[in-house]
């Protein structure tokens, strides 16, 4: 503990070691928050994408507090993970008192950018900080309870950039968006255990709950409604109405081709980074990625 305090003091101030516990390779998960400007068919107008780039940035600041503040929570735990023991508070190179300082400015940046949206942004906003606060202080330890948690926190994404440009949200776009985070969640579970060493549960408690054999049951249902809820998404006339094109069907290939990429990466890798980091340096996901969007944009917008 001495030599952690030390550490601490010797990195309090470091912007480096704050930049890095402020995650902002996780910021591509607030990009949920664009997707209703994309598929309610409003790019192309200038003041309500600026309206959703606000909004992307309220989460990012918002997510970005949480983080800290949960690493500050769970810096002692932290400590006996092979990973996460390397992170900036954990290690001792950012200080307690700098990264709640830094948290609180997160959250008011956050606060004010919602002033400048439609209430129920703000009220949208609230509720995903609530819930992680409530998933820190309880949830996480709780079986299902904890992934679908997670899960909600993507809706509220949804939500929220939806309330930010004041349309509405198709069911379709939120049931999809339900069964890609469970989809995620549940394989990041698998991933955490299959990872550990035997009879150990590491930094989750939650974990002596599940098993391999229950995930992947779980992840093979998650699945299959992935595929098949944004099939029907893509060939439901209202959709074909709201976005004035029957062909984003097409996407589908690609789609499933991302999931089975996933899947693969999380069967065949046996280090100890998350899945959901895995695809992101995955050139044959990114690229996959990059042609969904591509196609996308070009059948709704003729780009």
């Amino acid at each position: 503990m001495g030599l952690r305090d030390a550490g601490a003091r010797r990195g309090g101030g470091s912007i480096g070691a704050l930049l890095r516990s402020l995650r902002p390779a996780q910021w591509v998960k607030n990009l949920f928050v664009v997707v209703p400007l994309v598929f309610a068919h409003r790019l192309d107008r200038p003041q309500l994408s600026l309206q959703a780039l606000l909004a992307f940035l309220a989460f990012c600041a918002a997510s970005s507090a949480i983080y800290l503040l949960n690493d500050v929570r769970d810096r002692e735990s932290d400590l006996r993970h092979p990973l996460k023991r390397h992170r900036p508070i954990a290690a001792g190179e950012l200080g307690v008192g700098a990264a709640l300082i830094a948290a609180v400015g997160l959250l008011a940046l956050a606060a004010l950018a919602s002033v400048r949206l439609p209430t129920l942004f703000a009220i949208a906003l609230s509720a995903y900080v609530t819930l992680n606060v409530l998933y820190s202080l309880g949830l996480k330890r709780v079986v299902i309870l904890d992934v679908m948690a997670i899960a909600a926190g993507f809706v509220l994404r949804v939500l929220a950039g939806a309330a930010a440009i004041e349309v509405e949200v198709s069911s379709w776009l939120l049931l999809c968006t339900t069964f890609v985070a469970l989809f995620l969640a549940f394989s990041k579970r698998r991933h955490e255990i299959s990872t550990l060493p035997a009879g150990e549960v590491g930094t989750r408690a939650v974990l002596e709950q599940y098993n391999l054999t229950f995930l992947d049951q779980l992840i093979n249902v998650v699945t299959a409604s992935t595929v098949i809820a944004y099939s029907l998404y893509t060939v439901d006339p209202a959709t074909a109405a709201r976005l004035g094109t029957r062909h984003l069907v097409w996407t589908v290939p690609l789609v499933v081709y991302g999931v089975f990429r996933f899947l693969f990466l999380l069967y065949r890798r046996s280090d100890a980074r998350s899945p959901t980091d895995a695809i992101l340096r995955d050139p044959p996901f990114l690229l996959n990625l990059l042609l969904w969007g591509a196609l996308v944009l070009l059948l709704i917008y003729g780009l």
